[in-house]
């Protein structure tokens, strides 16, 4: 493991214990981390640095170096504190199928109140205990289904990934939030100059802006994949 993910790992895993006895130390992690994630959610990740959390905190940018080694590892403590706990089953316990897809919605969640956890993480990368208490979570959810563990892990990917494609594109949306709606409004004007080339495009626009079954893709796609592994486990029972 390089120096920079064993430093990443220490701070995620193994933090400095708080002195019981002396003076309190002028910052936390957790207050460095939160600082940084206050940024990221009003102006993006790209606006994070070491030298703008310091001004904030009101120390010295070589004071917070005594605290966090770098960017890399300051970033991997904004997602651990930014993801929040994973969400536990409210009520009697749940079928899997239920289960994953709250977990999946409660994901969706976190993602469009601190969209840039989108770019923070990706990539091979140290997580910590919360982001894998999320994953914990939705393998639990399948224990008894009759799939193995890499089609869990592969189910887990699977969901999780639909999560932030959609998330993306609504993100990339601006703030109108919308990526399906807008997508339709730029092809309907497309549609009206060249729809006699198009006519299966044509037909779908009209439906979806006669149904009203726009801005459904999470939902659709979440569905989707959960009908896909219900046909397996059935497999398996069988």
């Amino acid at each position: 493991m390089s120096d920079e993910r064993s430093q990443t790992a220490r701070l995620l895993w193994d933090p400095p214990a708080k002195p019981r006895r002396g003076p309190k130390p002028a910052l936390s992690l957790d207050r460095i981390a939160r600082t940084g994630s206050e940024i990221a959610d009003t102006e993006g990740l790209a606006a994070v640095s070491m030298q703008r959390i310091a001004g904030l905190l009101d120390v010295t940018k070589m004071a917070l170096y005594r605290y966090v080694p770098g960017k890399a590892e300051l970033v991997a403590l904004m997602v651990e504190a930014t993801i929040g706990e994973a969400p536990l089953p409210d009520g009697p316990r749940r079928d899997w199928r239920e289960q994953l897809g709250d977990w999946a919605r409660q994901l969706a969640t976190v993602f469009h109140r601190h969209p840039w956890l989108l770019d923070a993480t990706v990539g091979p990368r140290i997580m910590g205990p919360r982001e894998l208490a999320w994953m914990e979570q939705a393998l639990a959810a399948l224990d008894g289904t009759g799939l193995t563990g890499a089609e869990r892990m592969d189910a887990v990917v699977l969901l999780s990934g639909h999560v932030r494609e959609i998330t993306q594109q609504a993100r990339a949306a601006g703030p109108a939030g919308a990526p399906e709606a807008q997508l339709s409004a730029t092809l309907g004007e497309l549609m009206r100059a060249h729809g006699a080339r198009y006519p299966a495009l044509t037909a779908a626009l009209a439906s979806t802006a006669k149904d009203g079954g726009q801005d459904e893709a999470l939902e659709f796609g979440l569905h989707r994949i959960l009908d896909g592994l219900g046909l397996l486990i059935a497999g398996r029972a069988g």
